[in-house]
């Protein structure tokens, strides 16, 4: 299961540096506008200390973790939907993206020079937000213009793209998200087409600096109005410090921690906007494991036994016969496969049976 996000926000917030330290892929970074200028992707691991365990218990050779890949955007300006900065081109390449992580710097720091002169977090959520809105709306009304000529051949595909975009054109025209519009699960699926950059789901990234003024730590009016924002769009957020996640990526995993100390910096950011962009997308994982290999397997929450089984091959989905399942803290406690079945505890699971997030299965087909 292929799944990407795409890293977003005005220049100089940090975001190339951010991809750095997520990926330990070298992006070019330069303190001015536009320095990215075709956008990176990185395949990124979901940190998950199950795996782990899972593994060393098996003994496997190989480890897989599940993967989210990461792409990186050059910064957008105001003026980005009409072709201002590099525009366009930029907006083009995150409507293939399953959801948008919106890089906020929240930050001073008179060395680094900021796009509008001064830093306020909250007029460059609204500079970026407006410019997905006013991209979005140029892609929905040109369509619409079409499909309601299209629509009276009474084609049914037709004329439910027509009505969803009724709907979604007089949001977009008053500044607001796709999102924000209530759509029923026929409507979404009529929708899914456009790959509006409004109806994604959105996480913001809020950028630390250590050593300079932190707009969290000053508690002033800029962080106010900031929360209060967070607060009443109940939004996803994480703190991440991207210079200093970008200095430890090269660390060795045993040293990391005294570094993080020295710097300040408690929390681990990175796996934080990992995990988050996991389930801003609404993803677990199962697991399955052997001596060969120990892997962790992408799938949607509520997804049933032979469509987790379709993530390893379609096989196991259109020739399902059942599924051995177990919680992994239960298998570890077991010791191996074979000794959690001796005692009982693999459940035989059929097709309706709903996949747990830290279930491992074992599957068997026609």
């Amino acid at each position: 299961m292929s799944l990407s996000i795409g890293i977003v926000g005005l220049p100089n917030v940090g975001k190339s540096t951010l991809f750095n330290a997520l990926t330990k892929k070298g992006v070019l970074v330069a303190n001015y506008p536009f320095a990215t200028i075709d956008p990176s992707v990185g395949a990124v691991a979901v940190p998950d200390v199950r795996l782990d365990r899972l593994t060393k218990m098996a003994n496997s050779e190989k480890t897989v973790p599940a993967i989210v890949e990461f792409v990186d955007i050059a910064g957008l300006v105001k003026g980005a939907s009409e072709g201002e900065g590099l525009g366009n081109q930029f907006l083009t390449n995150i409507r293939e993206t399953d959801a948008i992580a919106e890089v906020v710097r929240i930050f001073d720091d008179e060395d680094i020079h900021h796009v509008q002169g001064h830093v306020d977090p909250l007029h460059d959520i609204e500079v970026i937000n407006l410019e997905l809105v006013l991209a979005d709306l140029q892609t929905a009304e040109k369509r619409l213009e079409r499909v309601e000529r299209d629509a009276k051949s009474g084609e049914k595909e037709l004329i439910a793209e027509r009505d969803v975009l009724r709907l979604i054109v007089p949001t977009l025209q008053s500044g607001k998200p796709a999102r924000s519009v209530a759509l029923s699960d026929v409507e979404r699926a009529a929708a899914k087409g456009l790959h509006l950059l409004t109806m994604k789901p959105m996480l913001y990234v809020l950028n630390k600096k250590s050593g300079v003024v932190n707009i969290d730590a000053e508690g002033g009016e800029r962080w106010r109005e900031l929360k209060q924002f967070l607060d009443t769009s109940n939004a996803g957020y994480v703190f991440v410090d991207a210079g200093v996640e970008h200095e430890l990526s090269d660390v060795h995993d045993d040293e990391r921690a005294d570094f993080r100390r020295e710097l300040g910096v408690a929390d681990d950011g990175i796996n934080a906007l990992i995990k988050a962009g996991y389930e801003l997308l609404d993803l677990i994982s199962f697991f399955t494991t052997g001596e060969d290999e120990t892997r962790a397997w992408t799938i949607k929450r509520g997804a049933t036994a032979p469509d987790a089984g379709a993530a390893i091959h379609t096989d196991f989905r259109d020739k399902f016969i059942r599924a051995g399942v177990i919680f992994w803290e239960r298998l570890i406690e077991c010791g191996s496969w074979a000794k959690a079945r001796e005692k009982g505890l693999v459940r035989s699971e059929g097709k309706e049976y709903i996949v747990n997030d830290g279930d491992v299965m074992e599957f068997r087909h026609s």
